[in-house]
């Protein structure tokens, strides 16, 4: 069933998620994690690329069999975060007015859905990193405690994030 996008939210719905939205339920917020995922993976590439053109420049001596095995070790590194990255853009964490859900993957999604009347806590955790940068590790308490639907790390928009949960859980 091919579900259309109400007209005007077409720019506040991501497409994908978009595709997972039931007709009757409105999209409140949706989030990819914060960039600071990224930053090791980032720095381990730099890393790599300084190893690399030091060992190709005086280890390697002008052999070029051993200079072509540094740089595809090096590509594959970089391959590495390329396949973070793409994973990174196609994670969501959703708050619909129904429901918390969690779309992961890229070849294999999976979306993992949580109803809101399900939900009796919410715990919103920041790290003095977390305050800085502006990412928190969101914590949501359910009846029959479903482990994949508790913890959401690096998550942005600490304040607005658990406002908006909290005032749709939470409503008289």
């Amino acid at each position: 069933m091919l579900r259309l996008v109400p007209p005007g939210d077409n720019d506040t719905v991501p497409a994908l998620v978009g595709w997972f939205l039931l007709p009757s339920e409105r999209h409140v917020i949706s989030v990819r994690q914060h960039p600071v995922v990224l930053a090791w993976r980032t720095l381990a590439v730099l890393a790599g690329l300084a190893a690399a053109g030091w060992l190709s420049s005086s280890v390697a001596h002008g052999n070029n069999t051993t200079i072509l095995v540094i740089w595809l070790l090096w590509l594959v590194v970089l391959l590495w975060l390329v396949a973070k990255i793409i994973d990174w853009w196609f994670h969501y964490f959703v708050i619909t007015s129904k429901r918390v859900v969690l779309v992961t993957g890229v070849l294999l999604r999976s979306v993992n859905a949580l109803p809101l009347s399900k939900v009796t806590d919410l715990e919103l955790r920041q790290s003095q990193p977390g305050r800085l940068l502006g990412y928190c590790r969101f914590e949501i308490y359910s009846q029959g405690q479903d482990l994949r639907m508790r913890t959401f790390k690096y998550l942005p928009y600490p304040g607005q994030l658990y406002l908006e949960a909290a005032a749709l859980i939470f409503t008289e």
